[in-house]
């Protein structure tokens, strides 16, 4: 046993560098997994900036300075956000308050076409449909009882909010604007860029950044293009719905899925099954399709090459590690580790075998 381990250890970490590369992983993962909470400015700071670089790069690309080119950039980036929360979270908000208001009554009418399922269905019994209705309304109870404890403590999440909108641009903006210097102070601590941390660095580095860029940018067409049919076709909480398709877009394939149901559902009981909801389906079937044919190819082209299967196993992992912040960043950190693999020392491993 002991010798085989010692083979496994020449085999991989006889590179000072893999040593060095682990270690660095193992601190960052356990840096974020221990104190992920404290740190959620920081690191969201750092996304921001991250996204935002190319921004200020192209700007300074056209001549114009640096500092000049930074205060551009996180001034529109502040004034996007601040019509974000001023103009479109308040409409998000009502309709998510109209939404619980006229919940009671949306669930009546789904009993009722419940109910009427046994006449259409004989081999469905009252019995079945009894007992899915009854576990429905203690799922929406626990959900009602969560809502009501979120909402005590919203005064002290509204104040931490408040700092964070100050904390996180006053960051980004130092970020941006000291960048050299960040990078040479941190030199000092990381091993030389021509090492094997390097070359997963140079790897992940075009892969991510791209990555995380076009995921906002799709993000915000998605909704956008799914907002203006829903609008003008009439159907309830269009802003709400909107919304929540825009950040499926963060979960491959699982998240198109899930936020079909809602739209899907919310159409039926306002409509009926008459050509509105057909009409609203439709719609909603054509931004799926141009996104998933026309969006992401253009937006993520060779960006990321890993199998479906992996995408949607690094979801679950980093989403049940870190929750919604796993879920985001699931495909950069699976890229990040593949990008570790495929850099990985394998000389030793060769000579071993042979």
């Amino acid at each position: 046993m002991i010798s085989v381990l010692r083979i496994w250890y020449n085999r991989h970490f006889s590179d000072p560098q893999a040593v060095i590369l682990a270690l660095m992983l193992i601190f960052g993962f356990a840096l974020v997994l221990l104190m992920g909470r404290v740190l959620t400015p920081l690191i969201a700071a750092v996304v921001i900036a991250y996204v935002l670089e190319g921004a200020v790069h192209k700007l300074c690309l056209l001549k114009i300075p640096h500092v000049i080119a930074v205060c551009f950039v996180v001034l529109s980036f502040v004034l996007l956000l601040l019509v974000f929360m001023l103009g479109l979270s308040p409409l998000i908000t009502k309709q998510l308050s109209q939404f619980f208001t006229e919940m009671p009554a949306m669930l009546n009418k789904g009993q009722q076409l419940l109910m009427a399922l046994p006449e259409n269905y004989p081999f469905i019994s009252e019995s079945q449909i009894q007992d899915v209705v009854k576990q429905i309304n203690n799922e929406l109870a626990s959900i009602g009882q969560t809502v009501v404890s979120k909402s005590l403590a919203s005064v002290v999440n509204i104040f931490t909010i408040m700092i964070y909108m100050v904390v996180v641009p006053l960051l980004v903006f130092f970020f941006l604007k000291d960048k050299e210097k960040i990078m040479q102070w941190m030199s000092r601590f990381l091993p030389s860029k021509d090492g094997l941390a390097g070359e997963v660095w140079k790897e992940v580095d075009i892969k991510i950044g791209s990555y995380i860029r076009g995921k906002f940018i799709e993000i915000g067409i998605v909704a956008v293009a799914t907002f203006i049919p829903l609008q003008i076709l009439g159907l309830q909480y269009a802003a709400l719905l909107s919304f929540f398709v825009g950040l499926s877009v963060i979960i491959p394939y699982v998240g198109a899925l899930a936020v079909t149901i809602p739209v899907a559902l919310l159409a039926y009981l306002q409509f009926g099954s008459g050509s509105e909801f057909l009409y609203i389906m439709l719609a909603y079937g054509i931004v799926q399709f141009l996104d998933g044919n026309l969006l992401v190819p253009l937006l993520f082209s060779e960006v990321v090459n890993m199998h479906p299967a992996a995408i949607i196993i690094s979801v679950l992992v980093f989403g049940g590690l870190w929750g919604v912040w796993g879920v985001f960043f699931a495909i950069p950190l699976a890229t990040l580790i593949q990008a570790v693999i495929n850099a990985w020392p394998a000389e030793q491993q060769e000579k071993d075998l042979t």
